[in-house]
This record gives C-alpha cells, sequence and structure tokens, in this order.
C-alpha cells in the first residue's frame, strides 16, 4: 500500500495526527534515501579506478539530490500553486544551507576537539587528547580544533558560489507590483543566473576532479576506507588489494624507473616490504586498527590479537596459519610484533592472498587477465607459505554460495561492491525522486494550519531528512580526534554548501525563468548570505577553540530570527 498524498482542497480530511505521521513517514523515507547514496557512494570509494571521479562528481551531486528534489517539486503544478509552494524549496534551500554550516560544524568542533598545548595550538601528539578541565572557561578556551589550509580553501569557494544570487536579488530589490509583472522583470535575470549556476557547477566539479587526482582527497578515501573496514562491509584483503596493486604498477611504470633505466631491483631484504607509497597508505588505513586491537596498549600485537585481527576482518585463515604468518614477521623473536612488522605481516598476506586467487582462476578458467600473474617458483619458502595459508583444502570450506561480499575474492569483492554501490544509489535516488512531492504538500499543509509562511516549515524541517546523513557523518569523523578527519568532516560540510549554492539554485533560477514564477524572497536571500560570510570569517583561522563553536550553533536560530526581523521592517 503506497503513502497517500495530500492535495490543498481536501486538507480538512486529514487532522493533525495524520498529517504528524505522513511528516514523520516521508520524513523517515526520505533519510534512509539519502543514507542509501551517501552508503552507496562511499562502497565505491574502494573501486580505485572509480574513486577520483565518485569523490569528486559523485559524492559531491548525489549528495545534493534530496534537497534539489524538494526545490524541484516545489516550483511544479499550476503557476498560482507552483508560487505559493515555491516557498516550501525556499526554506528547504536555506534550512539545509544554514543546517550544514552550523550544527555539524558545531558537533565536529565538539567530538573533535583536543586539548590545547602551552602555545594555544591543538595537541593531537598528546594522549589523552581530551580531559577534563578545572573550569568552564578552560573548556571552552583552551580545547577545540585545528583549521587547516585545505578548510580555508573551502571556504573561499563557498562564499565566491554565493554570487548568483546576487544576479537574481539585486533587480529584485527594486522591482515592485504583482507577481507576474516581478517575474517579467527578473525573467533575464533569472537566465543569468541559471547560466552562472551550470557554470560553477561545472567548474566545482572539474575542481573536485582535478584535486581528486592530484591525492588532495586522499584523507577522505582513507577515511572511508577505514570506515568501511571497521564497519565490517568488506574483509581486509577486498578493501586493499585493488589499491596495493594498482600502487605497484604505477611504480612501475617507466616514467617512474630512475635515469639509469632500471628498476628497483628486488633484494631478499626488500621482497617482503611494501614500497614506501604502500607502506605509507597502509599505515594510514590500518593505524587505527592496530591501536583497537592492541588490548594492553603497550604498542604491540601479540599472538592472539592478530588472530583476532584477521578474524574480525573477514580472512578465512587458521589458528595454525596466522601462526606461521606471526612467526615469519616476528623478525626479532620477542613473541611480538611492532607496527611495523604488522604492516610488513599485512602487505605480504594481501600480495600472497592475490597470487592464490590468481591461481585459482587460472585453473577454473574464470579469469583470462589473471593468468599473466607471475608463477611462484616451486621450492621458494615463501610459496610453501603460499601454499599452507590458501590450499585447496582449506578454501573448500567456503565454496558455497556466500551471503555477503566479504567471504568473496578480493577481484570478486570488487565486482559487488560496484553492483551493490550501483543499487543502493539507484533505489536511494528513486525513493527521493518519489517522496520529494508528497513532502512538500506535507510542509505546505503544516504551514497553512499553523498560518505561517511554508518558508519557515521547511526551514527547521526539511533538514531533518535530508541533511540527518551529514550529521552522523561528521559525527563520526570528528570522533577520531584528528587533524585529518576533522578536515574531512569541515571540508565535506562547505562542499554540501557550495553544491546547494551552485546545484540546488540553479533548479530555482530554471523554475523562476522557465515557468514565469517571481523570486520574492529577499529576507530569506540576505539570511543565507549573511550567514555564508559569517562561518567563512569563522573558517579562515588556524584554529578554532568550544567557545567558537557555540558561537557557530548559535547562528542556526539566530538566523531565523533575522529572517522574521527583515520581514518585519519590510524586506519581503
Amino acid at each position: 500500500m503506497g503513502f497517500p498524498s495530500i492535495n490543498v482542497a481536501d486538507q480538512e480530511e486529514v487532522g493533525w495526527t495524520g498529517l504528524l505521521w505522513l511528516f514523520l513517514s516521508y520524513g523517515y523515507v526520505l533519510y534512509y534515501a539519502s543514507n542509501l547514496i551517501s552508503e552507496g557512494s562511499d562502497l565505491l570509494m574502494l573501486i580505485p579506478s572509480m574513486a577520483g571521479l565518485v569523490g569528486g562528481v559523485v559524492l559531491p551531486l548525489l549528495g545534493a539530490v534530496p534537497d534539489g528534489a524538494i526545490m524541484l517539486f516545489s516550483g511544479l503544478g499550476s503557476r498560482a500553486k507552483a508560487q505559493r509552494t515555491l516557498s516550501v524549496g525556499v526554506g528547504a534551500l536555506a534550512g539545509s544551507t544554514i543546517s550544514l554550516l552550523t550544527v555539524p560544524i558545531f558537533l565536529t568542533i565538539w567530538g573533535g576537539r583536543v586539548n590545547y598545548d602551552e602555545s594555544g595550538n591543538p595537541n593531537y601528539k598528546a594522549f589523552p587528547r581530551l580531559t577534563k578541565k578545572g573550569s568552564l572557561r578552560a573548556e571552552l578556551l583552551r580545547t577545540g580544533v585545528a583549521i587547516t589550509e585545505q578548510v580555508n580553501s573551502g571556504a573561499r569557494i563557498m562564499l565566491l558560489t554565493t554570487i548568483p544570487y546576487f544576479i537574481i536579488q539585486v533587480p529584485a530589490f527594486f522591482l515592485k507590483g504583482r507577481d507576474r509583472s516581478i517575474a517579467h522583470g527578473e525573467k533575464w535575470f533569472a537566465l543569468a543566473g541559471f547560466v552562472v549556476c551550470i557554470l560553477f557547477f561545472a567548474s566545482y566539479l572539474y575542481l573536485q576532479v582535478l584535486q581528486s587526482k592530484q591525492g588532495v582527497d586522499k584523507d577522505k578515501r582513507v577515511a572511508v576506507v577505514k570506515k568501511l573496514l571497521l564497519d565490517g562491509e568488506v574483509s581486509l584483503c577486498g578493501a586493499l588489494s585493488a589499491t596495493v596493486r594498482g600502487q605497484e604498477e604505477l611504480l612501475n611504470q617507466p616514467s617512474n624507473i630512475s635515469e639509469d633505466g632500471y628498476a628497483s631491483i628486488e633484494t631478499e631484504e626488500n621482497k617482503n616490504q611494501p614500497p614506501e607509497p604502500v607502506r605509507s597508505y597502509l599505515k594510514e588505513v590500518l593505524r587505527e586498527a592496530f591501536s583497537r586491537y592492541d588490548v594492553n596498549g603497550n604498542g604491540t600485537l601479540d599472538l592472539k590479537e592478530v588472530k583476532t585481527f584477521f578474524r574480525d576482518f573477514h580472512e578465512d585463515i587458521s589458528d595454525d596459519e596466522v601462526a606461521t604468518l606471526f612467526a615469519r614477521y616476528d623478525t626479532d623473536g620477542d613473541q611480538i610484533l611492532s607496527f611495523e612488522e604488522f604492516i610488513n605481516a599485512c602487505y605480504v598476506f594481501i600480495k600472497e592472498h592475490d597470487k592464490q586467487e590468481a591461481s585459482k582462476a587460472r585453473r577454473s578458467g574464470r579469469a583470462m587477465a589473471a593468468s599473466k600473474a607471475d608463477s611462484p617458483p616451486e621450492g621458494d619458502a615463501e610459496n610453501e607459505l603460499v601454499d599452507n595459508m590458501f590450499s585447496e583444502e582449506h578454501t573448500e570450506e567456503v565454496e558455497e554460495v556466500p551471503e555477503d561480499f566479504t567471504e568473496l575474492s578480493p577481484d570478486e569483492q570488487q565486482a559487488a561492491i560496484k553492483r551493490r554501490a550501483f543499487v543502493m544509489l539507484f533505489f536511494g535516488t528513486l525513493l527521493v525522486v518519489v517522496f520529494s512531492d508528497p513532502m512538500v504538500q506535507v510542509f505546505d499543509q503544516i504551514a497553512v494550519r499553523l498560518g505561517l509562511s511554508p518558508f519557515y516549515v521547511s526551514f527547521v524541517l526539511a533538514p531533518i531528512a535530508s541533511n540527518a546523513s551529514e550529521v552522523i557523518a561528521s559525527m563520526y569523523y570528528a570522533a577520531k580526534k584528528t587533524r585529518k578527519t576533522v578536515t574531512v568532516a569541515l571540508t565535506a560540510l562547505e562542499g554540501a554548501a557550495s553544491m546547494n549554492n551552485t546545484f540546488c539554485l540553479s533548479i530555482f533560477m530554471g523554475l523562476i525563468f522557465f515557468r514565469g514564477l517571481a523570486w520574492t524572497y529577499t529576507s530569506e536571500t540576505i539570511s543565507i548570505l549573511t550567514v555564508e560570510l559569517v562561518i567563512f570569517l569563522f573558517l579562515q583561522g588556524k584554529t578554532m577553540n568550544f567557545l567558537g563553536g557555540f558561537g557557530i550553533l548559535a547562528v542556526f536560530p539566530l538566523s531565523l530570527v533575522y529572517v522574521a526581523f527583515l520581514e518585519w521592517i519590510g524586506l519581503k
């Protein structure tokens, strides 16, 4: 049974209880759809060949789809109805933008804050990183987060993308009369704004792709991989083997061969150690996991802790095989693995797993490309370990069709990840398209019943459904209490605001031009621009203390008061 819709003509037939039920139902569906889109995009970040495109285009674009759909449907229907319900879309735009730049940023500062050192900078090297202070003043002024250049740059881009607002708002100051007259006067300004929005939108995506290719979004990719691994979405090899292969292939390209014409020669000493770029990547991804399994906190893992690690990361390996691997990399024989030894062990485990999977693929004829993989020489000690760890006798235990792709081979996991990601993206987008229109009608009906402008209703309620995933993600990343994860959280929120200023605003510009609607939202526009300027100023420093976080949080309710004040003095 589908959800019933509400029309203006039959609003009396639905009581407040039914209206509340509709809001909660549609809101939950849109929240669920936003999570599907977010999680599907995150899964695609595990595909090395697609990570740049996903980070640069897919994540920003699909993240704006829920808000964009509400805004689009607010301007559909008869012209008279669209002119009224357009306030719902404007409220969603203002509420989404302002809430993204206030509540999640406060939560990021609250969750990611650490103690300041004597020079007044966040001390990320201390342990524990946050301790209770003796007074409220110390809590507010002596704890906070670092604001990196990447965050500074994101704030500047966000402010730059507000230019299209001025294109439509400046003429709106001087146009008076009925809606049709105002719409006629704004028409060509709306077209100009629409074109500029599209140009800014395309330029922003191009910049994101360019930065992704340059590795600027590396921290975001690493954070996503760490989250999916720790959540048990993928196995160790499934998440990392493709990236390790890609890094090594890149290092073996002619452009990376030394000036004397020779690539680096593998020796007995270094053949079981990852190249430096691979080592650096594995350290970033696995450092948190290493600390989590280091139960006694001595900076090492014993045999029991290593066994738990491989089991929890969905690797099918017996106790004897773990012991063999452990002994191989316990080079000093102290019955523990240091972090460096642990990284070496994980690297070779991933490489040997790949070799065994390639060998199985050749024998079964399922992967022609895998037949080019190097076969390990007979009699080699390393080959004996490979055969023991991934023998047919052992792998027969998992030949049945797995319930989840954590039990698949790395290559099969990559294919399964693509399928699942695209299914999640498709159904998430479909749900948004189907349920945005009835949600707009619900907002309109609530406003009618309360005697308020639909702007205020959608300003407060729309972000609850559309921005919930961003709030959860910012809290997750901030909780890691590192400079990098705080940067990931803050830049993602800035990027979402930039998408609202370009992609979502272009929808309004298009509605005004193509449908002949009037832009009569002076106070709302001034509020959005003022808030973005204030947040820009907050994010131009090098640090932000906890008190600054409360200042940002206060901007959200104050912006509503600001809109009401502007309307009171006549700026409607």
